[in-house]
């Protein structure tokens, strides 16, 4: 049956309010506007920014709300104007834009956009309207994403076509969590080869900066966490050691400066916290060490140090999507998979049909999954 230009009707996992589960409605998707595309998803991940969006951690702009941002689908039908994808091709959404024509698009110091909806969104389309509606109320998206639902609406800025083979059940990733985690080491951080690096936090993204040092040619790669049945899957992965801080009597970083004779060359807080960003900075070296901020912490957080240990060349910095230019990338990230240049079978750990992510997003909880995977 032909759908462009018509309303569609499908299910979708609306979030009512903070701290509830999701609910799997029939929602209408509305026809995309001007320079939009409307995509039929295919796979969504379940990612901790999912998470930290359902329990207030990231304000939401609104409620009812169609959380979800790591997915891969297939184009329905596009607005006017739209000349980037066409019907039928699969695509990845972005929650990071690249429109192209900002200061950020066109400097090669960030790979942000100023129409991101990262923090300071609306939940509504660039014309100040929603293309989701249940039971007569309009549903806001989530950082112009909304992939927990059958069809999804975004800008032409937010959507880039990849190859026709790649598997949607495992690219998806690439629309967050990989590219998050693999990108901060290697596009962000720029590690050399031989460097010796730490990660704090090994879930999805942590494990993908350990994919990200290994292919960078990092020596030495030392993961860190509370949880120790995540090291044999780390050392699958790449890293060369893990350590568990409940086991030392030390502070963490003091451990970590004693192992690496002075410190670590680069280090990835890939959890969310303000006292394990402390610690990521205290194990760089004090002269030429590098701390990337990945995690996403609580809006109302704040870090606090001693400024001199910056006054001799340590650098501190984040990283939002591993530093890459959305549209540009991301082609090119998935091909590289397909040529086998890195594996993503490893950080799938549970696949689930959509109407389970109640299930999923337990999983994530209780600590049991790496990525959960929803089909639709």
């Amino acid at each position: 049956m032909e759908t462009a230009g018509k309303v569609i009707k499908c299910k979708a996992a609306v979030l009512w309010g903070v701290n509830q589960p999701f609910s799997i409605e029939e929602i209408d998707v509305a026809p995309p506007k001007a320079h939009e595309v409307r995509i039929k998803i295919l796979a969504s991940g379940i990612c901790r920014s999912d998470d930290h969006g359902a329990n207030g951690t990231i304000p939401n702009p609104a409620y009812p709300i169609i959380l979800g941002h790591e997915a891969a689908g297939v184009v329905e039908s596009v607005g006017e104007g739209v000349s980037n994808v066409k019907p039928g091709d699969k695509v990845i959404p972005l929650f990071v834009p690249q429109c192209g024509e900002c200061r950020c698009c066109k400097s090669p110091k960030t790979n942000m956009c100023m129409k991101t909806k990262v923090g300071n969104g609306t939940g509504l389309m660039d014309d100040n309207t929603s293309r989701f509606s249940c039971k007569g109320k309009d549903i806001y998206n989530f950082i112009g994403t909304s992939t927990f639902s059958e069809y999804t609406v975004v800008s032409d800025d937010s959507v880039v076509k990849i190859d026709a083979s790649a598997p949607p059940e495992k690219v998806c990733l690439i629309g967050c969590g990989f590219s998050t985690g693999y990108g901060s080491a290697v596009k962000a951080a720029k590690i050399e080869p031989g460097s010796t690096c730490v990660i704090f936090g090994l879930g999805g993204i942590g494990l993908s900066v350990v994919i990200g040092c290994k292919v960078a040619g990092a020596t030495r790669i030392i993961g860190v966490d509370i949880n120790p049945e995540k090291f044999a899957k780390a050392k699958e992965l790449g890293a060369t050691e893990c350590i568990n801080p409940q086991d030392n009597t030390k502070p963490i970083h003091e451990v970590l400066v004693e192992l690496t004779s002075g410190g670590v060359d680069y280090a990835f807080e890939c959890i969310g916290r303000v006292d394990s960003m402390t610690s990521a900075l205290l194990s760089t070296h004090y002269a030429l060490g590098t701390c990337i901020i990945v995690g996403v912490s609580p809006k109302s957080s704040q870090i606090s140090f001693d400024p001199m240990l910056m006054l001799c060349g340590r650098t501190l910095k984040g990283a939002c999507f591993g530093g890459f230019k959305s549209k540009d990338c991301v082609p090119q990230i998935v091909s590289d998979y397909l040529a086998k240049k890195f594996d993503l079978d490893g950080l799938i750990t549970h696949t689930l049909p959509f109407e389970k992510i109640n299930e999923g997003f337990e999983l994530l909880r209780s600590g049991k999954s790496i990525r959960t995977i929803l089909l639709f």
